[in-house]
């Protein structure tokens, strides 16, 4: 127990020197949005937990939600059951993809699924998909959500959760 306290007492400073605060995140997340106002949506192509190939083609004519997400995220977990009803209801004209930002591993993620009756495909941060992640923007903090138009323009931008309102607030 002593050999933890000391440990913690000399990496505690370094970590509070490199805190970020609340008010700087909303900042970098305002002017991202504004830069990426105008983003098109990128050409990506992405492998879901049943081997299926996502891409910019395959979704071209529909909404595309991309939300960034972890299981041990609480707002992720409270935004999943929103993202499920909505995804039943407006599968014909919207496209979500659950990116799962921790690097867990595939048998963990589908129970995961599983339990929380995802209906929308799951894409994992591993060795294939990891790179495209990048293409869609920055993610400063979970969930962080962008949704594109059917002619694939950025049109909302959202860290922090989502709820069903929201996404019809967007999207129809």
């Amino acid at each position: 127990m002593k050999k933890i306290l000391i440990i913690l007492a000399l990496f505690l400073p370094l970590t509070t020197t490199q805190a970020i605060t609340i008010d700087e995140i909303v900042a970098k997340a305002s002017k991202m949005w504004q830069d990426e106002k105008s983003t098109k949506l990128p050409d990506f192509s992405v492998v879901d937990l049943n081997g299926n190939t996502h891409t910019n083609k395959t979704v071209e004519g529909k909404f595309l939600v991309v939300n960034f997400w972890a299981t041990w995220c609480p707002p992720c977990l409270k935004e999943i059951p929103a993202f499920v009803e909505f995804y039943e209801k407006h599968a014909d004209k919207v496209q979500i993809l659950g990116l799962d930002y921790e690097g867990a591993d595939k048998s963990t993620i589908v129970e995961f699924t599983d339990t929380y009756m995802v209906n929308y495909p799951i894409i994992l941060f591993d060795d294939i998909n990891s790179k495209e992640f990048k293409k869609f923007g920055e993610v400063l903090g979970m969930p962080t959500t962008y949704i594109y138009s059917p002619k694939g323009k950025l049109i909302d931008f959202r860290m922090g959760e989502m709820n069903i309102a929201d996404l019809e607030k967007a999207i129809l």
